[in-house]
């Protein structure tokens, strides 16, 4: 899911050439789907070139303002979670000589035990998570996701999300949470009008709702536009997906975030089988 932090940035640091793999966690081999390789970062370079990526989407086309860390590589979007989470990159095809394709695809993941190393969850500058206390010793947090303007089609999110599912598996774990983005370049209204409709269809039951932090300022906004979830929201929902409450508003990235948690026991059957082959 796509969260974008406002917490303090930092580059990587402590690495040397090598990103160590966090103990008690599994990643396993990936299948390849047609047309992409899909892989966990296991060494600093892959690291940036998901960041890298992240600039390009986020500060690029997006126009985020990000706080530079200092000593960090120009044209990276960096900050003190990367060096914690799990990193999932998806690249294109390998070309004829071998080499491998260009990163166009990521999402970061953030265990439970890398949670506690840190000290937190970086949507808790957003949200207030208390209601998830009792999920989080089998709950990840997604982030940071996005695909090359490029690329936005089905087959990248699907090898990006089965991935997820298989690690989640893999590992035992029950429960993933995070940030849906969506633009404010129209002043919000889009996203007001999208809570609105949601709200009515996806909600998640009170005892496990979070309030926003600066909440998106919905009452002085447009709540009746005709919209569509963007085709990522659509997904999450799909698999089963909920929606935590309403939306917070990240100035930095000027976007409106909603809130959502999927639970591997909410996934229908067919994505079940897509997915794991079960």
């Amino acid at each position: 899911m796509s969260a974008l932090s406002r917490m303090p940035s930092a580059p990587l640091t402590g690495r040397g050439a090598t990103l160590l793999r966090r103990p008690g966690f599994d990643t396993g081999a990936l299948a390849h789907p047609s047309g992409f390789d899909v892989s966990w970062a296991r060494e600093e370079d892959e690291v940036r070139a998901a960041q890298r990526l992240r600039y390009q989407v986020f500060v690029t086309e997006l126009g985020a303002r990000l706080t530079v860390p200092q000593g960090a590589p120009a044209g990276h979007d960096i900050d003190v979670f990367d060096a914690y989470c799990e990193h999932l990159l998806v690249r294109s095809a390998s070309d004829e000589h071998g080499e491998p394709g260009a990163v166009i695809g990521t999402y970061r993941v953030l265990t439970p035990a890398a949670a506690k190393r840190i000290g937190g969850l970086y949507s808790e500058a957003e949200f207030d998570l208390t209601r998830l206390r009792a999920l989080r010793p089998k709950m990840v947090e997604l982030g940071r996701s996005c695909v090359h303007p490029d690329w936005r089609r089905g087959g990248v999110i699907l090898a990006l999300w089965g991935a997820l599912t298989e690690f989640m598996q893999r590992n035992q774990l029950d429960t993933m949470i995070g940030c849906a983005s969506i633009s404010m370049l129209d002043g919000g209204h889009v996203a007001a009008s999208l809570w609105e409709q949601l709200r009515q269809t996806h909600l998640a039951p009170v005892e496990r709702q979070v309030p926003p932090r600066l909440p998106l300022p919905v009452a002085d906004l447009q709540r009746d536009l005709r919209v569509e979830a963007p085709p990522l929201i659509q997904g999450y929902l799909r698999c089963g997906a909920q929606v935590l409450g309403p939306p917070a508003w990240d100035p930095d990235f000027n976007t409106a975030d909603l809130p959502m948690m999927m639970r591997m026991e909410d996934l229908p059957a067919r994505y079940r089988r897509h997915f794991l082959g079960a």
